[in-house]
């Protein structure tokens, strides 16, 4: 089978000491591609330069909600810059997080605009994180009608998942969708078209289960195929199949 981890940060220094080793290892356990994500400026240049030691990997640029407090004009020109890398696929991650809030929402907001219209300048695919922000989140990706993208680590409802699709957009799922109270997730997995699904590990965060609270890496992507077919009823080589033609589709992979 072959799988597309379609939200990592395999630069996070948590990988520094055995990286290469499991890079070695994801072709091995069919992991054929894999989008390392940008947080902020340091770690888009890192995913950069992932995508160019290693031919699998490809790289987003953009700036976290934790970092919008640094999302300026000089800032959208670099972003715009990067992408125009050959490995750069996508905008992202990018969008609002209402959790914690270090950053004000107005501040969020602003710099979630600005990066779906660079999106929308480059014809690029976004990458959003949206945490505790359904509502303000939809309205933007409304004003925006031109730009597709993933809403990764999906912690919407049904309902949102369904005008989600309606837009053309698609939906990731991480190891949440293992754990035992991930009923939501569980629930708009069931429901969702398989041809809007993409499978994530966001590593070094969110390990499935049973590795629940570890470092979590991309050698981990088909346990949540294995969860979407037990949900869907279907067969892990159709989940692996159709999640990976997905991605492709998404950040125009051949």
């Amino acid at each position: 089978m072959e799988y597309f981890d379609s939200h990592a940060h395999l630069d996070d220094k948590r990988f520094d000491e055995d990286r290469a080793e499991i890079m070695q290892e994801l072709p091995k356990v069919g992991v054929t591609r894999v989008m390392n994500i940008g947080c902020d400026l340091p770690s888009s240049r890192a995913s950069i330069a992932l995508a160019e030691q290693y031919p699998f990997v490809y790289a987003a640029v953009g700036s976290h909600p934790d970092d919008a407090d640094h999302v300026d004009a000089e800032l959208l020109q670099t972003y715009r810059t990067l992408a125009a890398h050959p490995k750069v696929r996508a905008i992202g991650e990018i969008g609002l997080d209402y959790h914690y809030e270090d950053v004000p929402r107005t501040v969020q907001q602003q710099a979630f605009r600005a990066q779906m219209a660079l999106a929308q300048e480059l014809d690029l695919p976004v990458i959003v994180h949206e945490r505790e922000a359904h509502g303000d989140g939809m309205e933007i990706v409304r004003s925006f009608p031109q730009v597709r993208g993933v809403f990764h680590c999906y912690s919407g409802s049904l309902e949102m998942a369904k005008e989600l699709v309606r837009l053309g957009w698609y939906i990731g799922f991480t190891g949440v969708i293992t754990f035992k109270n991930a009923r939501r997730a569980v629930e708009v997995a069931e429901w969702l078209p398989l041809e809007r699904i993409l499978i994530e590990t966001d590593c070094p965060y969110m390990a499935p289960e049973p590795y629940r609270g570890r470092r979590n890496d991309s050698r981990y992507v088909p346990r949540m195929t294995s969860k979407i077919a037990e949900i869907k009823g279907i067969s892990e080589e159709t989940v692996a199949a159709a999640t990976t033609q997905n991605a492709k589709n998404l950040f125009a992979i051949a």
